[in-house]
């Protein structure tokens, strides 16, 4: 659902609901080159309801970190975490990964 929605909402169709952000303040250039291609930016999505979580309103929310490799249209997901047990993503798995 996330992939069908969310993320073809936001890349493709330039749909903004305000849940998706690009996570531009990791040191990274704004498009990494990742394999040769260099259209390649991370992502975080919030405010994403878990069904797992029913019932517990903004405490059922989990967070997506995903690369979107935009020349070739596919998304690599990073972490997916609970916002209530992490503050925030794994910067240092982002930059392990995709610092060159």
């Amino acid at each position: 659902m996330f992939i069908k929605v969310a993320l073809n909402a936001f890349h493709k169709q330039n749909i903004d609901s305000g849940a998706i952000f690009h996570i531009s303040n990791l040191g990274l250039p704004s498009n990494v080159s990742i394999g040769g291609i260099h259209s390649t930016k991370i992502y975080k999505a919030n405010k994403l309801a878990c069904k797992a979580l029913k019932g517990k309103g903004v405490q059922s929310w989990i967070r997506v970190i995903y690369a979107y490799h935009g020349e070739e249209d596919w998304i690599e997901f990073i972490e997916i975490y609970y916002k209530v047990d992490k503050e925030s993503e794994d910067r240092e798995r982002i930059l392990r990964n995709y610092k060159k």
